[in-house]
């Protein structure tokens, strides 16, 4: 079998070719009912891959808006798509609430499972993680394998509501704590369908010519089963346990001398389009508007990353002043060794969560009123333990300045209120676009 020129892609990983900053989406999520979607003026991933003659598939969450037709996936430069368009549906049913945004959405409840632009209904009762599987499968079966392939599969797992098949609930019985023992069976059962796509990936004999990548895209929430010890913080926050995630690229077509491998050098989720697009596909990112770096010669060969600096985010929405950026707005950077923080990094100011029943008691830092600067060397002090910004204010006063130089490049944030005609009760109780 001759196999495709180009290597075939396939990721588990939130698309976000730009700096939230620079998007408008900056402030919390886009709930179901908000009118809001990722710019449609954004080149994407996908279109990019499409130029380069890749197909284009997405399977699993969306959540980067569909309050129109534009913001759709297969407008957005996937061939196809089957998944949910929100996030936190049923794993069972599909349904999804309309969301914590406001109370009365709380009760409007609508259908999220979509074959391209219909509504999957006969998926109904059939646990999500094996709908997916199935999906990624028959596409693999029917791919044209003179052509490469871009694949997007973001399972649910594990994110809540913590359910899972009773098989995999079973393995985990000795779990006392319930939400921990659901994770762990989630989470098994997650692995198990990455191991039947790769498996089914041999089969078709299109594996060694596939580059496999495999990320996290942010801590785990603690309230719902997750952990992040011994980092500090959870979900939702600035702290490493909020925001530090994990991968792994997998591929026969990796050097031997960098399989096995870990690298430590700073990559953000912003660095996989031009990695994908030029490093992979051998595309042109020329006269693209691109924050990320290029990082495949980091990754395949173990050089140094050329990303000296990460912002994380700014954020502020909150702050009746917007005219320049000042401490009060919740913001985190990382330069070099150092991390810095302003504003509330939320997460309970960054408790540290040990495993449930695992002998060791929770703790809480020192809360310092009105603090609203942490400076942290967060590679001799991965898990903040010690704040240095009293001892340090000429690295504070250097991270600031380049907070305040991100600050100007940004577009305001946009969180659009809630729009009643986006209830799914009008659309036969379908979640889909309404203007």
């Amino acid at each position: 079998m001759v196999l495709p020129t180009k290597p075939c892609v396939e990721e588990w990983l939130e698309p976000a070719p730009m700096l939230r900053i620079h998007t408008g989406l900056q402030h919390s999520i886009i709930w179901p009912s908000q009118p809001n979607c990722l710019p449609v003026s954004f080149t994407t991933l996908p279109q990019k891959l499409q130029d380069e003659g890749y197909a284009t598939h997405a399977v699993g969450k969306w959540h980067v808006g569909f309050y129109k037709k534009e913001c759709l996936p297969t407008n957005r430069g996937f061939d196809t798509f089957f998944g949910y368009l929100t996030g936190s549906e049923d794993y069972w049913t599909h349904f999804r609430s309309g969301g914590n945004q406001a109370n009365f959405l709380e009760h409007w409840y609508g259908y999220d499972l979509h074959d391209n632009l219909r509504p999957a209904w006969e998926y109904t009762g059939n646990y999500s993680a094996y709908v997916f599987t199935e999906r990624v499968q028959n596409i693999f079966k029917s791919h044209n394998q003179d052509e490469p392939f871009f694949l997007y599969l973001a399972l649910q797992s594990v994110h809540s509501p913590l359910q899972a098949p009773q098989k995999y609930i079973n393995m985990y019985s000795h779990i006392k704590n319930k939400n921990r023992r659901l994770y762990a069976a989630m989470t098994t059962c997650m692995d198990d369908a990455v191991g039947n796509i790769v498996k089914s990936l041999q089969d078709l004999q299109l594996w060694n010519n596939t580059l496999l990548i495999f990320s996290t895209d942010n801590g785990g929430q603690v309230a719902e089963g997750g952990n992040n010890w011994p980092l500090r913080g959870w979900k939702g926050s600035y702290w490493e346990g909020g925001m530090k995630a994990v991968g792994f690229a997998s591929s026969p077509l990796l050097p031997s001398s960098v399989q096995g491998t870990i690298t430590n050098e700073l990559m953000h989720v912003s660095d996989w389009f031009p990695t994908l697009v030029e490093g992979i596909a051998k595309g042109n990112i020329r006269n693209t508007e691109l924050d990320g770096f290029n990082v495949w010669s980091t990754i395949s060969e173990g050089k140094p990353s050329p990303r000296k600096e990460l912002l994380h985010n700014i954020d502020a929405f909150e702050e009746d002043d917007k005219s320049t950026f000042n401490v009060n707005m919740t913001a985190a950077i990382r330069v070099g060794d150092w991390k810095l923080i302003t504003g509330h990094p939320g997460a309970d100011n960054g408790a540290w969560i040990p495993v449930p029943n695992s002998g060791i008691n929770a703790f809480k830092p020192l809360l310092i009123p009105d603090q609203n600067v942490w400076l942290f060397n967060i590679t001799g002090d991965p898990y903040e333990y010690r704040d240095l910004s009293q001892l340090r204010p000429d690295i504070v006063s250097q991270l600031t300045e380049r907070l305040h130089y991100y600050y100007n490049k940004s577009v305001p944030a946009y969180y659009p209120d809630p729009d009643p005609k986006a209830n799914p009760a009008l659309h036969e109780d379908v979640w889909g676009p309404w203007l």
